[in-house]
This record gives structure tokens, sequence and C-alpha cells, in this order.
């Protein structure tokens, strides 16, 4: 137990019972109403209870004397415990509670609705720093604990499959946020000469429909190339080491392959 806390004048009770007053903050010296504060003798019997108020002052009135215990509990934080000394004087004692860690849990899925084990799960702050991260068990589920409430940002990867971030408000109980990643789509292909041999350090290009370059490829001895990770969308693909040449195509599964032909340029 603490130890016992210093007496000083606040006041008597009905019936010569001793006060027992004080205020009820948080860390940052802010006051914690409706904080249940609850007054024990040393074999743990009850002795008194009341709230603290909007301004997070609290009374509670004994006639018993020695060590008592006080505690402090409100929804969200840790509950506080300390001892105090009774010799029959009133006392005055103030508490400072500290927010209650919570946590995140949940199920990591992919694009058909299987669990997702070995997803990577990483929790960060408004700051962005990371809070704490954790893999995905074998049935995908997840739990990261001991997260101060407030605002996160919860992301998740997985071999396969397009990264996710998600908001996740954490408060003093466990929240459970449920991840659903979508397969990511790869596009590969070959780029071949008008005679059907492969071309080799061409440059292949994809672009999406807002006109964002994705990526940029050359294509290796075989005239080969792939981009991966990608969205299930509508995407424009440009070869070039000839005169460029412009092929659209629509991802919708996980692998996707366009093979384009280069004509040789014109004297």
């Amino acid at each position: 137990m603490a130890t016992p806390a210093a007496v000083g004048a606040s006041g008597t009770g009905a019936d010569g019972a001793a006060v027992i007053r004080g205020q009820v903050r948080d860390g940052q010296g802010t006051p914690v109403p409706r904080t249940a504060i609850t007054l024990l003798d040393r074999s743990g019997h009850q002795l008194a209870r009341a709230t603290s108020g909007a301004d997070g002052t609290y009374a509670v009135d004994t006639s018993e004397l020695g060590s008592l215990v006080l505690i402090g509990s409100a929804p969200g934080y840790q509950p506080q415990v300390v001892t105090l000394a009774l010799n029959g004087a009133p006392v005055s004692h103030d508490l400072v509670i500290l927010p209650s860690p919570g946590g995140l849990a949940g199920t990591v899925r992919g694009g058909d609705g299987e669990a997702l084990p070995g997803a990577l799960v990483v929790a960060t702050d408004q700051r962005g720093d990371v809070m704490a991260s954790t893999t995905s068990g074998e049935d995908g589920g997840y739990r990261i604990g001991d997260l101060l409430p407030g605002d996160h940002t919860l992301s998740v990867s997985a071999p396969g499959h397009r990264p996710a971030a998600v908001p996740a408000t954490v408060s003093a109980e466990t929240t459970r946020c449920d991840i659903h990643l979508v397969v990511a789509a790869t596009l590969r292909g070959t780029v071949r000469s008008p005679d059907g041999r492969a071309v080799y350090d061409a440059r292949v290009t994809l672009v999406d429909t807002a006109g964002n370059v994705v990526g940029t490829r050359t294509t290796s001895v075989d005239g080969g190339y792939a981009f991966t990770d990608l969205s299930s969308e509508q995407y424009t693909v440009i070869a070039s080491g000839y005169p460029p040449v412009a092929t659209q195509v629509t991802v919708n599964g996980s692998q996707e392959g366009v093979d384009i032909p280069l004509a040789h340029k014109e004297a």
C-alpha cells in the first residue's frame, strides 16, 4: 500500500466524524468528474462512498481511526489507491488518476473473406509515431494492448495484398477493428518486335486513369516486364524503344498478361 497521506485542516462531519476532502485531477491537472470515491477499513469493509462533482471535488466522512484505504476510479482511467492515516482530525487529499491503456483487436481477412495469418499490423499515433505492432495469428486475429485512449491509425500489410490504413479510436476498453485487404494484382507481359522476337531493354510505363505514372520497367532479355501490387482498375501500358505503343488494359484479377508488339521506326 501507499505511504500514509498527510493530514490537514478541512472540516468535520456530523457526529464528530472526520471529513476527507480533495479533488480528482488527471495527469494534465484537469478535474475529473464522476469519479467513484470509496473508503475502506483495513479488513476491506466499505466505510463510505461518494462521487466527485463537476469540478472534481469530493468529500467522504468516517468516524474510524487508523490506516484507511481511499480508492478513486473513473471510466477510462486507472484506479488510484492511497492509504490515509486518520487520527480524528479532518484530512485533505487530492487524487491524480491517469488514463487507462486500451487496445485494438480484430481479424485481418483477404479478398475472399479468408483469414490472413502473418499480416503485419502497426498502430501509429496522431503524430505518426509507431506505438505498437504485431502480426496476425493463424486465424487472422490480432491484438495490440497498452495504447493510450485517443485517435490512432492502424496500418496492415500482407504478402500478395494491397496494404490498408484505417483510423481507430482507442478507449479504455479494447476496441474491435477488423481489416479487409484487397488482393494485389500483377500485370505482366512481353514486348515483341513485328517478327515476334523479344525486345530487350524496351521501356514500359504504366499510367492510371488519372494520368499518374504508376511505375516504369525495362524489359529483360526475354522481353518480359511485370508490375506488381496493383489495384483492380483500368490502366494504360506504354512501351517505347521503337515508336511508342499504348495499350489499354483493365486489371480485374490477381494476374493479367499483356503482350505488346512494337513496330519498326519509319525511315
